[in-house]
């Protein structure tokens, strides 16, 4: 399969598919419930409520409390999925998940919305992009960053029978939405292949994914021979899939709405440097924060849109 075999449905939300995700999960298991720190509208969370408010906390601006009625939730057996802006998911609460969730193993799903650049207008303070390696770090953190409407929707749903502490990271803004709608190519912790190549691997996470996407038919239009990988999981890092695609390829290029420093390039780059190494371009945020701004117009000025994966990628391949 090429890049160009690959087509959008449609333009959804990413947090309009953790919440239609989660109420599929609530009509499925009795245990999931849901908590939200004053931010329900945005969390997409209203059938849930609607149907399931006994299952439904609201905390109020009290994130590090949410955190811990969560944490104390499972003892009784329940699911509980906490909803928030990423930023607010992870910064604000951290000694919180370290503690009464990491540490102790809870069964808390962490819910995150609103990351990353195309978050836009609201600028620097709520833009997080070191959230990925906050969470990656923490021991026994599963970290899933899908794609899009379908895979968020699938992960949600995949994360109640999931054993153990998860961060779902997700985004704002309409996205191009070209998964299975049924969820079935998505699986915690493997990898999916979306074309194959020889020339050059390319792997993103998030909204980055349509962005390599669409990067390959601009290389494959050139004759270059692309396979694009989603990392929908950072952690657990599916690492078959990784060198088994680099020792074909012999270099990469990896693709994020995150920090380099500590995302998915650091989780690649560190693989490699162990099992197989090979020249390797981060695409990213370089050590910075961001600010307000149209989504894609930021994606465009921190070096993230479809022209800079391009570069990277001929980049990566010349230095072979």
């Amino acid at each position: 399969m090429k890049c160009s075999d690959i087509q959008i449905q449609n333009e959804k939300e990413t947090r309009g598919g953790f919440g239609d995700g989660v109420f599929e999960a609530g009509k499925a298991n009795p245990n999931v419930v849901v908590l939200t720190a004053d931010l329900a509208g945005s969390m997409k969370i209203a059938n849930f409520i609607k149907t399931f408010p006994e299952r439904y906390v609201q905390c109020g601006i009290a994130e590090a409390n949410m955190i811990g009625i969560a944490a104390g939730l499972t003892i009784g057996g329940k699911i509980p999925y906490t909803t928030t802006f990423a930023n607010f998911s992870t910064s604000r609460v951290y000694d919180q998940i370290r503690q009464s969730v990491a540490y102790s193993n809870k069964n808390v799903k962490i819910c995150a919305s609103h990351a990353g650049l195309t978050l836009g207008e609201d600028g620097a303070t709520h833009q997080v992009l070191e959230d990925i390696g906050m969470m990656k770090m923490l021991p026994g953190m599963t970290v899933i960053v899908p794609c899009d409407y379908n895979q968020t929707k699938a992960a949600t749903i995949a994360i109640a029978d999931y054993e153990g502490p998860v961060y779902l990271r997700f985004g704002r803004p309409k996205w191009a939405n070209f998964t299975a709608e049924d969820g079935s190519d998505f699986v915690i912790g493997k990898a999916q292949k979306l074309s194959d190549g020889n020339d050059v691997s390319i792997f993103a996470c998030g909204h980055m994914v349509w962005k390599a996407i669409e990067a390959g038919k601009i290389l494959e239009a050139k004759g270059v021979s692309v396979e694009v990988i989603n990392i929908h999981t950072i952690k657990p890092l599916d690492e078959e899939a990784v060198l088994a695609s680099i020792s074909k390829t012999k270099c990469a290029v990896t693709v994020e709405e995150h920090n380099i420093i500590g995302g998915l390039g650091d989780s690649i780059a560190q693989l490699a440097a162990k099992h197989l190494p090979i020249p390797i371009e981060l695409v990213g945020t370089k050590d910075t924060f961001g600010e307000s701004g149209k989504p894609l117009e930021l994606l465009i000025k921190y070096g993230l849109d479809t022209p800079f994966i391009v570069e990277a990628a001929e980049k990566a391949i010349s230095r072979k």
